[in-house]
């Protein structure tokens, strides 16, 4: 019964204190620049109310320099030590990600159902911004001052514009992903490709981090496309260990272009 109660003891987070509870590595990676990156970037540059990028946020592909940055993540990933290199990777549904993805597994050398195993789940998909939808700071503040307002009261964790989500509600639901995690892959080497939220709510749910620690690290700047953040195993705490933020090394090594610029469909920071 002891034994029972201890296995079953949160130690504070998401992931249980048990020995072998979780991924033995964990990272987290951004999708290479996007379109809605450079269509962002234009309109914010020019002064304009609307970023005009024609497609659905879940159809936005990589940029030419995006396609370059997965690459070159692949290929040093495919250069790791056997017990660097994930036996899991987890997906976010959006074009930008799965292309990441798709590039990193080519470059590596990799194919999905024989080296590894290659999990879409809706649930790393981006943040939903509802009506504010590719709107740039300008175009909020002139068709929605009231919601401009809100946001500068409420604060980004919790303020939810019509039709979209929260931070706080991106949390709600990756928690499930990283109960998923414990069970499904306990002991493995798991790689998430997803979206930058994703990646920040990740590590609020598994630093246990509170609004402010979270919003504090947002403000540092938006995090590089292509750079990964990792986690691993500490054996004697049982859990998830921060071993690196934004690590660039494979895009630096291979000259790639490091850009960090928030997505076309992303609401922007105050």
């Amino acid at each position: 019964m002891a034994a029972a109660a201890q296995r079953a003891r949160p130690l504070g987070g998401t992931l249980l204190a048990m020995a072998h509870d979780g991924p033995a590595l964990l990272w987290l990676v951004r999708h290479g620049q996007s379109a809605g990156n450079v269509a962002r970037a234009s309109a914010e540059a020019t002064g304009a109310a609307w970023i005009d990028i024609p497609l659905r946020d879940i159809d936005t592909p990589l940029s030419a320099l995006g396609i370059e940055q997965a690459r070159a993540l692949g290929r040093w990933f495919g250069e790791q030590p056997l017990r660097r290199r994930p036996q899991v990777v987890l997906c976010s549904p959006y074009v930008r990600a799965r292309d990441t993805a798709r590039l990193v597994l080519q470059e590596a050398g990799w194919r999905a159902g024989a080296d590894l195993r290659l999990r879409i789940d809706e649930r790393l998909r981006e943040k939903e911004f509802g009506i504010l939808d590719r709107l740039t700071k300008l175009g909020i503040r002139q068709q929605y001052p009231e919601l401009a307002e809100q946001r500068a009261h409420v604060g980004k964790f919790y303020f939810r514009p019509p039709g979209g989500e929260s931070w706080c509600d991106v949390v709600l639901r990756l928690r499930s992903l990283t109960e998923m995690l414990q069970r499904e892959h306990a002991g493995e080497r798991v790689l998430v490709v997803a979206h930058q939220v994703i990646v920040h709510c990740m590590r609020y749910l598994l630093e246990d981090l509170d609004e402010e620690g979270i919003l504090a690290i947002d403000r540092m700047g938006d995090i590089p496309n292509c750079a990964l953040t990792s986690y691993r195993h500490d054996a004697a705490t049982g859990r998830l260990a921060l071993a690196g933020v934004n690590f660039l090394a494979p895009l630096l090594r291979e000259g790639a272009p490091v850009t960090a610029e928030p997505d076309a469909h992303v609401a922007p920071r105050p």
